[in-house]
């Protein structure tokens, strides 16, 4: 079996290349800028917005599940167009897809959390791009598994733990928002269940995220205790106070998909040695 990764020199991605080659399995890997470190891995340039491109890489790889871990942020032919382009021809070859999403496809107006049958209703111009691109996929490529996640937290690599490192020595302005509430995972655990569902036949949204909801100040008070910083250093804000476009509060309701996998989404408290 081979994996292709789409992504996999971002933080994900490298993950999940970690991962599939300790399992025995033969992986493969795009890149945009630069190519990951990944040894046994072989890489391939891609630029989503070139669907002859993505034809060339697939064809040479010819995986048997393709992961699409890539995100183009807020730019809609990369984050919205793109993920369409991978469905559509995955599933003329008959590849088994997976394909990562967010929770910001959800506005955080609900008042309860979000199981998988919820329906996006994005108030970001990214949220609204992933909620697109989970249409194309969902129309394209049926039997794919789409897959929404919340804060992707590691063991010291992600954006989020550098940004608290950078708020609490001041090198960077800004606040951690006491009122923005999700559902943070550890990237080990989040890379197991993709590929756990690369090897399964669940389709359809699939919710993968913690166990635990925080706001994003609880997590860096957590991060920054871990990493042996002083939590009194980090300064906290209200998000409703900036005027910033976001969702305040999504909890996603990972049950239904954790009874389909052996995988465990842990909670931050346990990942980040406080629990």
């Amino acid at each position: 079996m081979t994996v292709l990764i789409i992504g996999g020199s971002g933080f994900l991605g490298t993950e999940l290349l970690r991962q599939a080659t300790s399992a025995g399995r033969s992986t493969a890997a795009t890149f945009n800028s630069r190519p990951g470190e990944a040894p046994g891995t072989s890489w391939h340039h891609l630029d989503l917005r070139d669907p002859r491109r993505l034809d060339e890489v697939l064809d040479v790889v010819q995986p048997s599940v393709v992961i699409n871990s890539s995100s183009g942020n807020s730019n809609w032919v990369v984050t919205a167009d793109g993920p369409g382009r991978i469905a559509q021809s995955a599933a003329r070859r008959g590849i088994r897809l997976v394909h990562v999403s967010s929770d910001a496809v959800f506005s955080g107006n609900r008042g309860s959390g979000y199981d998988e049958k919820a329906l996006p209703d994005p108030v970001t111009p990214y949220g609204a791009a992933k909620g697109a691109a989970e249409t194309a996929v969902r129309l394209l490529h049926p039997a794919a598994a789409i897959v929404r996640t919340s804060l992707i937290i590691g063991d010291g690599g992600s954006a989020h733990e550098r940004g608290v490192h950078e708020l609490a020595t001041g090198t960077r302005p800004g606040a951690l928002f006491t009122d923005d509430v999700r559902c943070p995972v550890h990237v080990a655990d989040l890379a197991a269940a993709l590929l756990e569902l690369g090897t399964s036949e669940v389709g359809g949204i699939a919710h993968v995220a913690g166990s635990e909801a925080l706001t994003r100040y609880e997590l860096g008070v957590l991060i920054a205790r871990r990493d042996g910083l002083d939590p009194s250093l980090l300064p906290a804000g209200r998000r409703a106070d900036t005027g910033l476009p976001g969702a305040l509060d999504v909890r996603l309701d990972c049950r239904a998909t954790q009874q389909q996998l052996t995988t465990r989404f842990r909670g931050a408290h346990e990942f980040l040695g406080q629990g």
